[in-house]
């Protein structure tokens, strides 16, 4: 289902599972072509070492390439399936403020997946997600595997 950029912030926000985290969605920029994300460091998502849990780190930045790329190509008139295939995460240090990321779609990536959901059906790749603390210390990094499938692609080779 299609929605505008500041209902699905809404629902993000208020989502249990990344409300009792306390993670909080910021916003999606115009177009569906990112979004910055919030991850508050609480009694709710603390480890016995005062940092944030890396369930909670992994998370947060799970749902995001997915719904980017979904909300997207909806507006665009496809009908889609759209999740997260794999997820490889390095914790790096500690995370023991608040963190926050940003993702960011180019024109590139974008014109690159239509041109694969066009021509084959299906579009699989790795986006990188870097959390940064307070001190704009990188504490996580992440890379997403995405995978998208246009379910209106016939085969011309079958």
């Amino acid at each position: 289902m299609a929605v505008s950029e500041g209902v699905l912030k809404w629902a993000m926000r208020i989502y249990p599972p990344l409300l009792f985290q306390r993670i909080w969605v910021v916003g999606f920029d115009k177009g569906y072509k990112g979004v910055e994300v919030r991850i508050k460091n609480s009694f709710l998502n603390r480890n016995y070492n005062k940092s944030i849990f890396g369930g909670t780190l992994f998370a947060a930045a799970d749902p995001f390439y997915p719904l980017l790329f979904h909300q997207l190509f909806i507006k665009k008139g496809y009908r889609l399936k759209v999740w997260s295939k794999s997820a490889t995460i390095k914790y790096l240090k500690p995370s023991l403020t608040d963190l926050s990321f940003r993702i960011k779609l180019s024109e590139e990536e974008i014109l690159i997946a239509e041109n694969i959901l066009n021509t084959t059906g299906k579009y699989t790749a790795h986006h990188p997600i870097d959390i940064y603390d307070k001190n704009g210390d990188i504490c996580v990094s992440l890379m997403n595997e995405v995978y998208v499938r246009n379910l209106d692609f016939i085969d011309p080779n079958l």
